[in-house]
């Protein structure tokens, strides 16, 4: 932290780059160190993007744009890099934080001015990246390595987190039974390898437990495996710990759904809601007004134990990219199918080499055209294909013999006839075609007996057929936003 601020200071310095492992630290320390520069008057604003895996300069555009109050009506990219760059260039003493980055980009694609100019306007750039070579390929002239905590730092925040146990051994009668306790709690903050994210989802978990239960973590973390033989084996077997210790199904498979949006995405509770009730979750709720209560206390039951983040986007919630790759990870160990997901990477074409086991499958938010003849997927219960604007055209035969199939979300695509097959799904719960304009007929979904959740915003169509009075278990039917005068009183 020390080596950030002087960095920061240092007039000579224009770019500074930190590296370190998953799961460090590096976003929350760059975070820290930055609010502390704003608060002091080194800079007038700090803006900060998360840059991920697969770059959105679009969007990026947009962030930036944002914190700078400017609005962007350009559609180029180049055109938008532009008006960015002058006013970047006119406002003075800006920080301007990169996160997550993994492969170079050229930042003037983007809008921010290059280093000499920056240097002029008293700004800088600062990177995090769990790649060293990002920041020599970048040019960072500060090159800042963070590393694991030490032990005692481990334990001071291990303590912070864990704050309810260590109050009950303090008060507890027997000096004896509080030293095991402490002994036992110091080798559990080991297994935690000094990863601050380990560190405090464990300590979450365990913060209320007795000592009883302490001893069993504690063998439970030394007996953990994982195939893991990179930087990740650590955090996997503590997040592994700490999704363990949730409480209700729910709040598990509420963890897992979330790795099915895009990396870095801001995760609609809503849209959980519906998820998981398509999947048959919340079953204690008789109302969809108790179905979404449930959801938002799962959701903050999932933050107070730090496997959820907040979002700056009311209604949302975030999932840390390193907690992202561990959930896909337990989704492969729980069933032994796991999820294929691949949203928002910018796929074009529908991905290759897929095996017929997973249980979810997720290619939101790319550009992919065509779909396969058959989905050969006999595990599989989620489907998520939204946000392919350029898919127009389902195959007759997609679907196959009757599956296993429980949500399916078409929205914002450009389909405009649902496929016979579409009858074969006969475990479909919850149906998604929102922001579908060029639909003409959805006469066939009321041979799906089994669907309670049916979501067509912005419908385009006039009315609803009369096939739609079939759908007797439906509980939901969202069409806000669409063309509806006449709906059907049978249901």
């Amino acid at each position: 932290m020390e080596e950030v601020t002087k960095a920061l200071k240092n007039d000579d310095i224009t770019t500074i780059g930190v590296e370190g492992m998953g799961g460090v630290g590096k976003t929350s320390m760059v975070k820290y160190v930055a609010a502390q520069a704003l608060k002091n008057g080194h800079f007038n604003h700090v803006i900060l993007a998360v840059i991920s895996q697969s770059p959105d300069l679009l969007r990026i555009q947009g962030i930036f744009a944002d914190l700078l109050h400017l609005r962007l009506h350009e559609e180029t990219l180049i055109g938008r890099a532009v008006k960015l760059r002058a006013r970047m260039m006119r406002a003075n003493k800006i920080l301007i934080i990169l996160d997550d980055m993994w492969d170079e980009i050229d930042l003037s694609s983007i809008g921010v001015p290059n280093y000499s100019e920056l240097q002029r306007c008293h700004s800088k750039v600062m990177l995090t990246t769990r790649r060293r070579n990002v920041c020599h390929v970048m040019r960072m002239q500060a090159q800042i390595t963070l590393d694991i905590l030490s032990e005692e730092d481990s334990w001071t925040l291990f303590v912070k987190n864990a704050a309810s146990s260590f109050q009950k051994s303090n008060a507890a009668s027997s000096f004896q039974e509080s030293t095991i306790f402490y002994d036992i709690a110091r080798k559990v903050a080991r297994e935690c390898a000094g990863l601050p994210i380990a560190l405090i989802a464990v300590s979450k978990a365990l913060g209320d437990k007795d000592i009883e239960e302490w001893k069993e973590a504690a063998q439970r973390l030394e007996r953990s495996q994982t195939a893991n033989l990179d930087d990740k084996g650590d955090v996997f077997k503590c997040i592994k710990f700490s999704y363990d210790y949730l409480r209700s199904n729910d709040a598990k498979s509420c963890f897992l759904l979330c790795c099915l949006f895009p990396e870095d995405e801001d995760i609609q509770i809503t849209d959980l809601m519906k998820y998981g009730l398509g999947k048959g979750l919340f079953t204690d709720a008789n109302t969809l007004e108790e179905a979404r209560g449930i959801a938002h206390s799962v959701v903050k039951y999932l933050k107070a134990s730090c496997l959820l983040l907040d979002s700056t986007e009311d209604g949302c919630v975030r999932m840390h990219d390193v907690i992202r790759d561990t959930a896909m990870s337990i989704a492969l160990s729980e069933d032994g199918h796991g999820f294929l997901v691949k949203a928002g990477c910018k796929l074009k074409n529908w991905p290759r080499g897929m095996h017929e086991g997973y249980s979810a499958i997720s290619l939101m938010g790319n550009k992919i055209r065509k779909l396969p003849e058959n989905l050969v997927c006999s595990k599989l219960q989620i489907l998520l294909l939204q946000t392919n604007y350029d898919i127009q055209e389902i195959p007759e035969s997609f679907f196959q013999s009757p599956s296993s199939l429980m949500v399916l979300d078409f929205s914002k695509t450009s389909i405009s006839l649902l496929p016979q097959s579409l009858s074969l799904l006969t475990n479909l719960q919850a149906l998604y075609l929102d922001s579908c304009k060029k639909i003409i007929d959805i006469s066939i979904l009321g041979n799906l007996k089994k669907l309670e959740i049916l979501s067509m915003r912005k419908f385009p169509l006039m009315e609803l057929p009369e096939e739609i009075g079939n759908l007797a278990n439906l509980r939901m039917l969202d069409v806000t936003g669409g063309c509806i005068r006449r709906t059907i009183h049978a249901m």
